[in-house]
């Protein structure tokens, strides 16, 4: 007889295989800059996300023995999925288990990750018992020893990633191994319509590169689920109405599209999000209830009628009382579904099981981390399993701390190193050499590679902005952000380089006195002020602050914040809400010091934001955060942002060549452009930063009206309080 295929030496071929092939060497694009400048941007919360992917044996008590850590602890890893073995072997061909070869198969997880600058989807195989044992222990055998744990042998596939998109950056997101297949969102392609999602779904034929774009032009896509058979997709989407700014319930439909082509497309369901299918006529979503609470919808689509909203029957299968959201069915047991639940007694969200038979709910995780976040649940194809992602914290076996800077691909120029930095309003000294940030409450300098982390100021301040001739000068705003015209908040001096940190008070009686930046010659400084009833533009002497002289730049009756004044000292970039005051809106503006040329660089659309505005070293450029991209995923699927629509854009200052340098569904903000080339590695927290500290969002907080509650909770006989695994 002859010896049984070895899968390590096939899937070691097919890794060298696939790692030539999928990651050619991209062109070297020149950009405007010799390697002469950085850009640094803050992302709220992502540095401490830490996220792997973990998984749970359903049907036996949940115990943190039996929790296994899917993913490698590199970087971010999430949104997971187990696809069937037979697409895994039409993909990479299994080994023949006739030649005597009677070995388990492995476990096989699709994902997205964020690592090496960019999103990708990877694709892991995973033995238990070490190389020499690849293949004789499964890992979806019950309960693996401690032992047996640490010889994990891992098989690691790039699926897509830059290629696919002709070397465009882009956020992946939604994977689903169908076959040959990956079907996936992307969010590659440029609408050319300020303010529209990006984000569509794509078909990659795996062997031979082929991209398909399934979603039509016009319209974006989230969230997308292929039935069991794989005839259908269905997605989250606002069809051709677009987005309108929200930023909690998107408020999408349910269309459904052949997965070979996207056509037949279709309105199935009003007002729902992230499907999932039990079977090709079931599958269930997500919605927010007109009683404020989250649950679970059934959808049956109903035979023998066109398809469509009418032929399509739906019913609310979870109760109110608490949130239920992101569900997954399981394809070969009808007879419950994994869900996300945050529930009124806890700040975390939990996944737990719901048997949509008996109307009972099961804990898996709250008995095993009732302090951690979990998301986004997934079930393997023989029901033996669940999946999530949570935050590995610092038990992973892997050294490598927090980031304070993550370096990212930058899609504008190969020579501008562009950093995702772990603190908010982060700004430049003169000389590049370091950075100045708000990590609430106090203000910090870290020179601008990583070391030298002092806190300079123990207020709670916000904004900072650094003298460009007295070296060691930091402006801050000293008081609560985020709050009214009238509201005590003052700009300060801060001498970083004295020992005792002395700071003056440059604004005296004024209300809201804020985001101040300081004139090329360090002669003046400018701010917004709430003193006159609205926030306005001012100018005061940088020594002596408004006592040393003080005058208006703008007048009106709604908001001009956030100046940045240009290097030859021409200009005063702000944003304003002054075409639509109180609306929210916000656009970029120009104007001399002396009050006069003023006009509009860009506008996000109708009612859009276009925000913390920054010149280039030499003023040609500006790097800014808007929502001109729209959202790229269903905020409810991520941990909290404000504003979960935030990317950072270029656009030359004469308000032509906008571009977009960050994809992800996070909120990106407060961009600074220093005139110092940063090495373009990641940089270590030096004091190892801060694991696991994000919130989940916090309209989840929110306790819906209880009446309403009170009044829908008659029509269902689950009960709000969880069953137990009893031994």
């Amino acid at each position: 007889m002859s010896k049984p295929t070895n899968p390590f030496n096939l899937f070691r071929f097919l890794f060298i295989f696939l790692a030539l092939w999928r990651f050619p060497v991209l062109a070297n694009h020149d950009g405007p800059y010799s390697r002469s400048s950085s850009i640094v941007f803050t992302t709220l919360g992502r540095a401490s996300y830490c996220f792997d992917i973990y998984s749970l044996p359903l049907w036996v008590a949940p115990a943190s023995s039996n929790e296994l850590q899917l993913t490698d602890g590199v970087s971010v890893n999430f949104n997971g999925y187990f696809p069937s073995p037979s697409s895994v072997s039409m993909l990479f061909g299994a080994p023949d288990r006739t030649q005597g070869d009677v070995s388990p198969p492995p476990l096989h997880l699709v994902y997205v990750t964020e690592r090496n600058g960019s999103s990708h989807v990877f694709l892991d195989s995973l033995y238990y018992g070490g190389r020499e044992h690849a293949g004789s222990r499964a890992i979806l055998e019950e309960d693996p020893s401690e032992s047996t744990r640490s010889e994990l042998t891992r098989f690691q596939f790039p699926l897509v990633g830059l290629e696919q998109s002709d070397g465009r950056v882009s956020m992946k997101d939604k994977p689903t191994l169908v076959g040959e297949y990956l079907i996936y969102v992307s969010t590659h392609e440029n609408t050319g319509v300020p303010r529209t999602s990006w984000a569509a779904v794509y078909s990659t034929h795996l062997k031979t590169g082929s991209t398909r774009r399934l979603t039509p032009y016009g319209v974006a896509d989230f969230s997308p689920a292929v039935s069991p058979s794989g005839v259908w997709t269905a997605v989250a989407s606002y069809g051709e109405k677009g987005w309108d700014g929200e930023v909690e319930d998107l408020g999408t439909d349910i269309y459904l599209f052949s997965t070979r082509d996207g056509a037949s497309r279709v309105k199935v369901v009003e007002h729902g999000g992230w499907p999932s299918w039990a079977d090709d006529s079931t599958f269930y979503f997500h919605r927010r209830c007109e009683d404020g609470w989250w649950s679970v919808f059934k959808a049956s689509i109903l035979k023998n009628q066109k398809l469509g909203v009418d032929s399509v029957v739906t019913e609310r299968v979870t109760p109110p009382g608490f949130h239920v959201f992101t569900p997954a069915a399981s394809t070969s047991n009808k007879s419950f579904i994994a869900v996300a639940t945050r529930r009124p007694d806890s700040e975390f969200r939990h996944i737990e099981l719901f048997d949509v038979v008996s109307k009972q709910f099961v804990e898996l995780t709250q008995p095993i981390s009732p302090n951690v976040h979990h998301l986004n649940p997934f079930v393997s194809p023989d029901s033996i399993r669940v999946g999530y992602h949570k935050c590995r914290g610092s038990s992973n076996g892997h050294m490598r701390t927090n980031l304070i800077l993550e370096n990212l691909k930058n899609p504008f120029s190969e020579k501008i190193p562009l950093f995702r930095f772990d603190g908010s309003f982060p700004s430049f000294s003169a000389d590049g050499s370091r950075i100045a940030f708000v990590d609430f409450p106090g203000v910090y300098v870290v020179n601008s590679d990583g070391s030298g982390l002092r806190k300079v100021f123990e207020r709670n301040a916000f904004a900072t902005a650094w003298d460009w001739k007295r070296k060691g000068v930091v402006y801050t705003s000293a008081g609560q952000e985020f709050s009214s015209e009238s509201t005590d908040v003052d700009i300060v001096s801060i001498n970083v380089d004295d020992e005792n940190l002395s700071y003056k008070r440059l604004t005296r009686g004024g209300k809201n006195d804020a985001f101040p930046s300081a004139s090329p010659d360090g002669k003046w400084v400018a701010f917004r002020s709430g003193r006159s009833g609205h926030k306005n533009l001012y100018v005061m002497d940088a020594l002596e602050g408004e006592a040393g002289g003080l005058y208006r730049l703008t007048e009106g009756p709604w908001s001009d914040t956030m100046c940045n004044w240009s290097p030859d000292g021409e200009w005063i970039l702000f944003a304003s809400d002054r075409e639509n005051p109180g609306s929210g809106s916000f656009e970029l503006f120009m104007v001399h010091p002396n009050g006069t040329g003023l006009h509009k660089l860009v506008q996000s659309g109708s009612g859009g934001r276009a925000n913390h505005p920054c010149f280039s070293p030499d003023g040609k450029y500006v790097v800014f955060t808007s929502d001109y991209a729209g959202v790229s995923a269903e905020p409810i699927s991520n941990p909290h942002h404000y504003q979960p629509y935030g990317e950072i854009f270029v656009i030359k200052s004469d308000g032509s060549g906008i571009r977009r340098l960050t994809h992800n569904s996070y909120e990106d903000g407060t961009p600074a452009w220093g005139p110092k080339y940063m090495k373009d590695d990641d940089v270590e927290w030096p004091n190892g930063g801060t694991t696991c500290s994000f919130e989940d969002c916090h309209w989840l907080n929110i306790s819906p009206d209880n009446n309403a509650a009170t009044k829908c909770s008659s029509l269902y006989s689950a009960p709000v309080k969880p069953q137990c695994y009893t031994n």
